[in-house]
């Protein structure tokens, strides 16, 4: 979409209003990397956004792919893990959310 009284500026709505944010990173994941190894779970959330490439997270018992230019809100709680899911390096941002 194009914001009222702009020019030649697209943009996509990642998120809204999740909690309070506690900290981001960015992350560079190779070809079969991600991790933990084993799902495990946490008192906060993980807000996932991809950049470049593709996601794979692992949650519960299915699976979540975000695609480049989306944003996936993982809930702390339910078992997960995240993996890259193409054959070249993802690069996503990960906020911890409370």
């Amino acid at each position: 979409m194009t914001p009222p009284k702009h020019v030649n500026f697209r943009a996509k709505k990642l998120f809204g209003a999740l909690g309070n944010i506690v900290d981001g990173a960015v992350a560079y994941i190779d070809l079969n990397g991600g991790g933990p190894t084993e799902l495990h779970t946490h008192d906060h959330n993980h807000l996932f956004i991809v950049t470049e490439g593709e996601a794979k997270i692992l949650l519960g018992d299915k699976e979540v792919i975000i695609h480049k230019d989306e944003a996936f809100l993982v809930e702390g709680r339910i078992p997960h893990s995240c993996w890259n899911n193409i054959d070249g390096v993802t690069k996503m941002i990960g906020i911890t959310v409370k």
